[in-house]
């Protein structure tokens, strides 16, 4: 598995992340079942794996954490990813009024270390603000991540969903280069492409990891941008003796601005192929015909 690393002073991750996010929305919760999953990862070089303290209305975290308690040794060979900063309406915070977001110093704070007990883990090798806060002090925010780093805590520090100039309003307010942007990014969701977000990371020669790479299923659905460009992808797959998925994220690992896919799924079987993307090769033109049949125009 190739590896990447974010930023001189940021963390190297395996160029595919496993997320975690619907670890809780699983038939077998057990851990030897997350021990499994965790294992079909490893197997073909998936060190990183991405959480958030939300996920599965705050319990996946947790669900991972019992699974590494019970293979500690496994611990020296993972990378940790979270976010913080989303407050969900939950009925584990009965008193919470409205969702909302919090990038105070203190919650920050509170969220690494409840991240670090339920995980197990020591260290958070990548820590990401979950979403641009409208509330968001940068001056106080920028200072929390900067000590979370130079304690230890943390050993770099990024953020999720931000636009360029939500970058540049933290970073100014920052010792720490920010790592990374975590940002939707598919064949579906072409957006970042053409609208200065990849540029923006281009350019500062940060590699920015892509959730919902397969557009949250939908690119197997109905659809009509679906339909358009499913007939190529299984051309493809049956080329290189993959699945339509594996074709779909080949596709982003094929471009230059070093794409870092995260990928979940609950299906054993699913996540022991993760790594049948590296099969696939994506030339210039195969990526624009790609591009074009999901946006359903050509390019100009």
């Amino acid at each position: 598995m190739q590896r990447i690393a974010l930023g001189a002073s940021g963390p190297e991750l395996s160029r595919l992340v496993y997320g975690v996010w619907r670890l809780a929305d699983s038939a077998d919760t057990s851990v030897q079942a997350t021990l499994r999953r965790v294992h079909a990862c490893l197997d073909q070089g998936i060190t990183s794996f991405d959480h958030a303290d939300i996920y599965g209305d705050y319990q996946c975290e947790a669900l991972f954490g019992a699974a590494l308690k019970a293979a500690p040794e496994l611990k020296a060979r993972l990378q940790t990813v979270t976010k913080c900063g989303i407050m969900l309406t939950s009925a584990k915070y009965p008193a919470r009024k409205v969702k909302h977001y919090d990038t105070s110093a203190a919650h920050i704070r509170a969220s690494v270390d409840a991240s670090l007990s339920h995980i197990g883990v020591d260290v958070i090798d990548l820590l990401l603000l979950h979403r641009p806060d409208p509330f968001m002090d940068a001056a106080e925010t920028g200072a929390c991540l900067d000590q979370l780093v130079q304690s230890g805590k943390v050993r770099a520090v990024g953020v999720s969903n931000f636009q360029p100039w939500d970058c540049e309003l933290l970073q100014s307010a920052m010792q720490t280069p920010l790592a990374t942007n975590q940002i939707e990014l598919s064949l579906l969701a072409q957006s970042p492409f053409t609208n200065g977000q990849l540029a923006y990371h281009q350019q500062r020669q940060q590699p920015v990891m892509a959730w919902s790479p397969l557009a949250g299923g939908a690119l197997f659905g109905d659809g009509a941008a679906a339909q358009r460009v499913r007939p190529l992808l299984q051309s493809l797959a049956s080329q290189y003796g993959v699945g339509l998925d594996a074709v779909a994220v080949a596709w982003l690992l094929a471009h230059p601005a070093r794409i870092v896919p995260v990928l979940g799924t609950n299906d054993l079987g699913r996540v022991q192929a993760l790594g049948d993307a590296f099969k696939v090769q994506i030339d210039r033109e195969t990526w624009y015909q790609l591009y074009s049949l999901a946006a359903g125009v050509e390019v100009p």
